[in-house]
């Protein structure tokens, strides 16, 4: 039976988790509180706490490694404190995997970039990702760790779309002009991810993304249009409020190409633009309790 032990597993590693648990595999996922772990374990995953709790024997199960864990100030947490522990059990791995986001290319003026596009952040957390992914890279240098790398747009779905807020009134169309973003659903990571596992590529670097960058306000307008409302009122870049970290993914205009995961990977989008993904949330809400 194969594996996965997936540190930091959250929204994007949940959705890869059941896609896995449904093909027969083994889940074992970190979580930072025992609330969550809990909620973990119900889902049909061997849930850990981590930090706090010896991973060696879970190492040493695994024939797959994910982490999905932000970089902290002091650098990346897992390699900081699990680098050795991870080296050792390299040899056995098929295959690892490490998520980062598109932020390591900075901005773009809203043009293209690509996995051979140079890394130049222009954001904080960006550097952070670029040095998290050096020492990722480092770790798999010196173990022969058969690392991937997965820089991920903005990711939506389940619990994560536009519609609350429309509903409710609270959403705003900031517009600043010449802004766009690329953006991708969970359930299309978690395939992206499926289909790297089944064809590892060691040293490879993915950019995950759907097919139909946009600015965000189209994306509330589309939505607000599906629930046949109103479009939310405009509020002009420069007079809007927000939270530091949101005003930071404005600071960056880029269109992201997926054409790797498709020529290399096979991955066809169940959701290839934001359309196809918020028509599915939608009518996933309208399903009976109990169904998919």
């Amino acid at each position: 039976m194969p594996v996965l032990l997936s540190i930091g597993h959250g929204y994007s590693a949940s959705a890869l988790g059941r896609l896995l648990r449904d093909r027969g595999w083994r889940v074992i996922g970190t979580t930072r509180s025992a609330e969550k772990a809990a909620r973990l374990s119900s889902e049909g995953v061997e849930a850990r706490v981590w930090p706090g709790t010896d991973l060696t024997d879970d190492l040493a199960a695994s024939t797959h490694l994910l982490s999905s864990v932000a970089p902290a100030a002091g650098g990346d947490p897992v390699v900081g404190a699990l680098g050795e522990a991870i080296a050792a059990t390299a040899p056995q791995l098929a295959w690892a995997g490490c998520l980062s986001t598109t932020g390591v290319y900075g901005d773009h003026a809203g043009g293209w970039v690509d996995e051979t596009t140079p890394l130049t952040p222009s954001t904080v957390r960006g550097q952070a990702r670029v040095e998290a992914e050096a020492a990722w890279r480092a770790l798999a240098a010196r173990s022969g760790l058969p690392l991937h790398i997965f820089r991920l747009a903005g990711i939506y779905g389940p619990g994560r779309g536009p519609f609350e807020k429309v509903r409710d009134g609270t959403a705003r169309r900031i517009v600043k002009p010449g802004q766009v973003f690329s953006r991708i659903h969970v359930d299309d990571i978690a395939q992206v991810l499926a289909a790297s596992m089944a064809r590892p590529n060691p040293g490879a670097v993915y950019t995950l993304c759907d097919a139909a960058p946009a600015p965000p306000e189209d994306v509330l307008a589309y939505a607000a249009e599906l629930l046949g409302l109103p479009p939310p009122p405009e509020v002009p870049y420069d007079q809007a409020e927000m939270s530091e970290m949101a005003r930071s993914f404005y600071a960056e205009s880029k269109r992201v190409r997926n054409d790797r995961i498709k020529t290399e990977l096979g991955v066809r989008l169940q959701y290839p633009d934001y359309r196809a993904g918020l028509d599915a949330l939608l009518a996933a809400e309208a399903e009976p309790r109990g169904g998919r």
